[in-house]
């Protein structure tokens, strides 16, 4: 499936990103929308033929407690409403004790985290019509004991699962700055017949950490680890995150230029 250069709709750019030039497609944050009441800007998008993918951020796929269900359900309507090709999640955890962290964090990448994500997605899987695609994350910290690095435990995820992968070239940058991960190392050993799209933005430094914020412009060194995974592959798609500190319609519009002539599109 060709998606070609999107960008991440948001309430408070949904007239700039109905605008904007080179956009193929836009992602949604599957929890901000109600399937049965969706916004009217959206609704025009689907109107003239935009593809509008959910991108889930709460199903805590890599948690040890019970997957919610109702969350699943959820995601499986919004994509139904949507008439949506793919749905997508993270490869992390939210919840555990009881207890919501607000944040996406890592998992242990050890074998017995993977049996658990890998019986969560299948479940999921399960529950939902379209392709469940799952994305690496922006960590501050790993965990200890790892058995697999994190190449190897996506990979083992997708051949276990028969999901895809989103690959966020901003993660692996602003891993690489905080934890010293390779993340050329990272494209040569991931499965990458299994993307099904990337995700660029941007992000700051602050007090010596690398925050992924996507609120500031996204970096050259982000645009150059996309050129090397286009290097290795054809991404179906690429998409700019932009969740806050919005820029004007001139500034998006040139990020969303530079990704395309980064990937040669």
């Amino acid at each position: 499936m060709r998606l070609g250069v999107g960008i991440g709709w948001r309430h408070e750019i949904d007239l700039s990103v109905a605008g904007l030039p080179g956009v193929d497609w836009v992602e949604v944050v599957a929890e901000n929308l109600d399937p049965g009441n969706l916004p009217d800007s959206l609704t025009r998008l689907r109107e003239r033929g935009t593809p509008v993918l959910p991108h889930a951020v709460s199903l805590s796929l890599g948690g040890a407690d019970p997957l919610d269900t109702a969350r699943v359900e959820h995601l499986a309507a919004v994509a139904a409403a949507l008439d949506a090709p793919l749905v997508s999640d993270h490869v992390c955890f939210v919840r555990a004790g009881g207890l919501d962290s607000g944040h996406l964090m890592p998992l242990p990448r050890t074998r017995a985290a993977l049996d658990v994500l890998v019986d969560n997605v299948t479940l999921a899987q399960s529950m939902l019509d379209q392709p469940l695609a799952l994305e690496n994350i922006a960590a501050l910290l790993e965990w200890p004991g790892a058995e697999l690095d994190e190449a190897r435990f996506l990979a083992e995820l997708t051949d276990r699962t028969g999901c895809l992968l989103i690959v966020d070239v901003a993660n692996l940058y602003a891993n690489a700055r905080n934890l010293g991960t390779d993340p050329e190392r990272f494209l040569d050993e991931l499965p990458l017949e299994r993307v099904a799209y990337v995700h660029v933005g941007g992000g700051v430094e602050e007090d010596g950490v690398y925050h992924d914020t996507h609120a500031h412009p996204v970096p050259p060194a982000v645009l150059e680890l996309l050129r090397e995974l286009r290097s290795r592959t054809e991404p179906p798609g690429v998409l700019l995150e932009r969740d806050d500190h919005y820029p004007t319609d001139t500034e998006l519009a040139a990020e969303l230029a530079a990704i395309r002539a980064a990937v040669g599109w």
